[in-house]
């Protein structure tokens, strides 16, 4: 779809508004409101997507908005940030709680939600900001909601708000595959009531008129989860910011150092798999050091498992620290490792290459289209293999630096903010003149 039609070569190097203004009719800034129901500043993609993509519209000379939900994310200081608080009884607990709350049906739908086991933040979400831009929102030339997929983003596009939203990929997806490690029925019970948002989720989807993804493999799961038309669903790949995420010469690298990304217990990350591997590496390389960016759970099955294995002094993890200093820790590591079972896209591999480190990747979901032959494909859960491919690259210094130019090339030309931001403007401008023609 959008991403095939405008090409996926990088932009000529200049003045990129002029660019635009050459290639698009009748190009003009637009007031954009880019909507999060939360949005994570380091843990989790949807808030690194608010963060990149509202910056490169601004720089590509758009005006941009977020509203969003805690937590909230960071963004460029052109960027206005609308705080729509909700509970937030996911960080601050059930005991929070206080008369004044329950006069609002939206505090009692979330406050009930975390009661009974489920996660009504989106639906809540999705209250709170049509409300709000009923009110305040119609100088907007677009909102976009980032995969809220609420019944109030529903009521906003009834109402005559053009609407876009991007699915980064089917939540149905991580349901399935957390069922599948789910260690007995109570689990499996507690699991299907948190995911229970999906059935709202799937009717939203089937009813929005605008529809954008991250990935063609994204799409693909999309229409089949969601029932809906692959050709229903647009396609305009993530960016990688390039300026943030490069290689510092600079830094040394400790050959025996390898970053991981790992970001929880959750069985959709494979940390599972990635211990399995550091366990059958340890023996030829004692002096294994793996950082792994994410937080474990409190004996939770990583910190099982991790104690199990005997592997805890070859392990650090990192967590809440600042993109300058998850820069220096990829400039400092010789190989990076991404072992998660599916992705919507990958951006800890974009990211990786970006920064022109070697790069093992999962085949999981999404991340062959990110990864290409610039770095070395293996199957998902599959801890041996993993291990076989770090063994690989740690014994050849020439394709580790193969791949450390091929990846930084790989990202540059294909995974660039600035084309995304030029895409999503064309598709904005698309959805206006749609609009404008039907009335």
């Amino acid at each position: 779809m959008l991403a095939e039609n405008l090409g996926t070569n990088s932009l000529p190097e200049g003045n990129l508004p002029n660019f635009i203004e050459q290639n698009s009719i009748n190009y003009k800034s637009l007031k954009i409101c880019l909507l999060g129901y939360r949005s994570h500043p380091y843990g989790g993609g949807q808030g690194i997507y608010l963060k990149y993509l509202s910056k490169a519209l601004v720089d590509i000379g758009h005006q941009v908005d977020v509203i969003s939900g805690q937590p909230y994310p960071h963004l460029d200081e052109r960027v206005k940030l609308i705080k729509m608080p909700g509970m937030n009884l996911y960080e601050t607990g059930l005991g929070s709680i206080q008369a004044h709350h329950l006069k609002s049906m939206t505090n009692i739908i979330e406050w009930t939600g975390k009661l009974t086991g489920g996660f009504s933040e989106p639906q809540c979400f999705g209250r709170r900001v049509y409300k709000y831009l009923k009110k305040n929102g119609r100088h907007y030339d677009i909102i976009h909601d980032n995969q809220c997929l609420s019944w109030g983003m529903l009521k906003l596009q009834r109402s005559g708000f053009r609407l876009v939203t991007t699915i980064h990929h089917p939540i149905t997806n991580d349901l399935a595959i957390a069922l599948r490690s789910a260690k007995n029925w109570k689990e499996r019970v507690l699991l299907k009531r948190w995911h229970s948002f999906l059935t709202m989720q799937k009717k939203v989807a089937r009813q929005l008129h605008h529809v954008i993804t991250v990935s063609d493999c994204s799409r693909r799961d999309i229409a089949e989860a969601f029932d809906m038309g692959r050709d229903a669903i647009n396609l305009v790949y993530n960016g990688i910011d390039t300026d943030e995420f490069r290689p510092l010469p600079e830094v040394t690298r400790k050959k025996y150092q390898l970053m991981a990304t790992a970001s929880s217990d959750t069985p959709l990350k494979g940390g599972r798999y990635l211990l399995e591997a550091i366990k059958e590496l340890l023996p030829k390389y004692p002096n294994l050091e793996v950082v792994v960016v994410g937080k474990p759970k409190p004996q939770g099955e990583i910190e099982q498992l991790i104690n199990k294995f005997n592997i805890g002094d070859h392990i650090r993890f990192v967590s809440g620290i600042s993109t300058d200093q998850l820069v220096k820790l990829y400039a400092e590591s010789s190989v990076a490792v991404v072992p998660s079972v599916y992705e919507g896209f990958g951006l800890p591999a974009g990211e990786a290459m970006a920064c022109g480190v070697p790069l093992i990747s999962t085949d999981g979901g999404a991340l062959p289209e990110v990864v290409g032959d610039a770095g070395i494909v293996v199957p998902t859960k599959n801890g041996k293999a993993i291990a076989e491919a770090v063994d690989k690259l740690l014994d050849d210094d020439l394709l580790r630096e193969q791949l450390s130019v091929a990846g930084r090339q790989r990202i540059e030309e294909l995974f660039c903010w600035k084309q995304a931001a030029v895409q999503m403007t064309d598709y904005y401008r698309q959805v206006i003149g749609n609009r404008q023609a039907a009335c």
